[in-house]
């Protein structure tokens, strides 16, 4: 044997991260088909994805409900659709991530529930509850309840599990999403340990933790952040991360065990990044994302998943998740990454730039600190305006070509692809009449739960004491418990909580938001304010008013927001009033702003049934001549779908331009209002 063979062999490989891929779609049969699938392949951990419904606690035949059945993930209605989701899976044996914050208590109290009944000792149950409602109000929009009650139930559900369930992780502090509503690396690792700042106070202020145990409560908190497209920023994003948790759980805390501050995190790659044009890209923009995570040993990610190729066309087939799976078993499996120490340890230049972060950071952490903290920050407004103004900046970047993305705004030449050949068949769909079987099925459910086999006992009494323990101090979990045994189900829980508790509509940002793209003469943007200003002459009306709407549950409103702030700078006057609306509501607003034009941004692929329910309501009111234009993840098929139910123009996220959507927008009111085109170029 040669030197390097016997030094090869003497190198012990570290274990690899496990390796997910968020899935769970139409119904828990299907899914739980999808989940022993994948396992079968190599998949080491399961990370679910729960539809928006209830993810926003709301049973499947709510009037918010429509159309968002089964779209994003997998509907979770009661103790019964959990025990499909995991059925043939011994939940003793694996770890589960589960992507929830609102309700998070009511699904772990679910799962914890099927684990008893399949016999599983509940201390060994390992997984993850993201559980990090600051970013929901930020920038994802599935909160539910104010700041206050939203922080008791992540705090009882912490001391639950410190508790009751000691290997589980309590909350993923998650500034994955921050990143895609436009976080700057500073402000990524600023908001999340914020973030962790307020949920760890909360926790000791309790009373519910003795002292010499705050270590572990501080060694079950795990993070869950984003990787972008520039490696070695984002690399070295991670290695601030580390530094400042510990320096904060040491300093802030006391705790003195290292393995304790040890910053333990899981990472999805970046999606804000993907694009629809030229989609084949997506696929090496994933691999350079991964590698910021996983290179690194001093700074590598204990979970991985990633994203599929095709995410902005729409939903990856199981065959596109398979090939994402498969990036991670090369690299983990075939490459000599894991027999190596940190191989950037003593890089001056990572050492730099490490420490740039590290200081930026904390001195946004001080100032959000002398705010009152992060809630205080969410309610007055100061984190939302922040990201609604970075992400503006950044489409400002992209939208002058500062900011190069290939195949998008520069080398948008390309051959035909046969991975889009027939685009129809490279996303996966969900048939509509899903949604009617799953309500069926909650309808069934609601019926017969007190029956055999099931013999639930009457919902009501546990009903009763989840909204007492509301009102007092006591831990809610298990009240929870209580409930998810008596077939409680999701729209019941949340409604409970909902009568105590109240909801929130969190600040939007778009108001505060400084102007991101500059409108000196000759610039786009100076073109469309005079095309707003000439329209507004020939219409007799002081302003043209613009109502941009999110119909549904999707709280993803990034785009909206953008639209929304850039129509605002071309001298529009906008009604935005946020995310969660029924198409009545739209309407309303429409009717009673008398406004020009109607812009609906869906990305959860509801838009087939909502849009045309928002059209069919505006002719009723009288309004149909007010031009409707919609924009998101919206395939080639249903883009048609919608122009001949009646939409103006359907925009997408190949449509990067903002400020020309603004201009096409301007040209789409004079044309429903029988003016002549403007010579005016946008």
């Amino acid at each position: 044997m040669t030197e390097r063979q016997t030094a090869q062999a003497e190198r012990v490989k570290d274990r690899p991260w496990l390796m997910r891929t968020y899935a769970g779609h139409s119904t828990a049969e299907a899914s739980n088909e999808l989940y022993r699938r994948n396992l079968a392949k190599g998949q080491t951990g399961l990370s679910v994805a729960f539809d928006l419904p209830t993810q926003t606690g709301y049973d499947p035949d709510h009037i918010l409900a429509r159309g968002e059945v089964g779209r994003v993930g997998v509907p979770v209605s009661h103790l019964g659709d959990m025990r499909r989701l995991f059925q043939d899976i011994p939940l003793e044996q694996m770890n589960t991530s589960m992507t929830i914050n609102a309700t998070a208590m009511w699904l772990l109290a679910l799962y914890q529930v099927v684990a008893e009944e399949q016999g599983a000792d509940i201390t060994k149950l390992q997984g993850t509850t993201q559980n990090d409602i600051v970013k929901e109000y930020l920038s994802r929009g599935t909160h539910v309840f104010p700041p206050v009650p939203s922080l008791r139930l992540t705090t009882d559900m912490i001391t639950y599990t410190v508790n009751h369930i000691p290997k589980w992780n309590p909350i993923n502090i998650c500034s994955y999403h921050l990143q895609e509503a436009g976080a700057t690396p500073v402000q990524e690792v600023a908001y999340a340990m914020s973030t962790a700042i307020a949920v760890l106070d909360a926790v000791f202020a309790s009373g519910q933790i003795a002292e010499d145990r705050k270590g572990e409560v501080v060694a079950r908190i795990s993070f869950f952040v984003n990787a972008g497209v520039r490696f070695i920023e984002e690399m070295c994003k991670m290695r601030a991360f580390g530094r400042i948790w510990d320096k904060i759980t040491r300093e802030r805390y006391g705790i003195e065990d290292p393995k304790q501050r040890r910053f333990r995190y899981g990472v999805q790659v970046n999606s804000l990044g993907l694009t629809e044009a030229q989609p084949e890209n997506n696929v090496q923009r994933i691999v350079l994302e991964m590698l910021a995570v996983t290179l690194s040993k001093d700074a590598r990610a204990r979970a991985v998943q990633l994203p599929a190729w095709n995410e902005a066309l729409g939903l990856p087939r199981p065959w596109d998740q398979q090939w994402s799976l498969r990036i991670q078993q090369v690299l983990a499996h075939e490459s000599d990454l894991l027999e190596y120490e940190d191989i950037f340890e003593g890089s001056h230049v990572i050492e730099a730039k490490v420490t740039e972060l590290v200081e930026e950071s904390l001195a946004e952490i001080a100032r959000i600190e002398e705010m009152g903290g992060a809630m205080a920050a969410v309610e007055s407004g100061y984190l939302k305006s922040q990201l609604v103004s970075s992400h503006a900046e950044r489409r400002g970047r992209i939208e002058g070509g500062t900011d190069k993305i290939v195949g998008v705004n520069v080398f948008q030449s390309t051959e035909p692809n046969p991975l889009t050949a027939d685009l129809d068949a490279a996303i996966m769909t969900v048939d509509p009449a899903v949604e009617a079987r799953v309500i069926s099925a909650l309808e069934t459910w609601r019926d017969t739960r007190y029956q055999p086999p099931f013999n639930h006992p009457r919902p009501c009494k546990a009903l009763e004491r989840l909204k007492e323990a509301a009102k007092g101090t006591a831990n809610l979990m298990e009240a929870t418990l209580e409930c998810a045994r008596a077939g409680v189900t999701t729209g019941e829980w949340a409604g409970a909580l909902r009568e105590v508790f109240g909801e929130f509509r969190a600040p939007t940002g778009v108001s505060s938001a400084p102007v991101a793209v500059t409108a000196e003469e000759g610039t786009g943007l100076a073109l469309v304010r005079r095309k707003v200003e000439l329209t507004a002459k020939d219409l007799n009306v002081g302003n043209l008013r613009f109502l941009v709407g999110k119909p549904g549950l999707d709280g993803h409103s990034n785009g909206a927001e953008q639209i929304a702030v850039r129509a605002r700078d071309a001298g529009f006057e906008v009604v935005y009033q946020g995310i969660r609306l029924t198409p009545e509501q739209i309407v309303d607003a429409a009717v009673a702003e008398d406004v020009h034009a109607v812009g609906l941004s869906i990305l959860s692929g509801s838009h087939a049934q909502l849009v045309p329910d928002v059209l069919e309501k505006m002719r009723a009111a009288g309004a149909g001549d007010i031009p409707v234009i919609a924009g998101g993840i919206i395939p080639n098929a249903d883009a048609e779908q919608l122009r001949a139910a009646g939409v103006a123009a359907v925009f997408t996220p190949k449509d990067f331009d903002i400020t020309g959507i603004i201009g096409r927008i301007v040209d789409e009111i004079r044309k429903a209002n029988k003016l002549d085109p403007l010579e005016v170029p946008a």
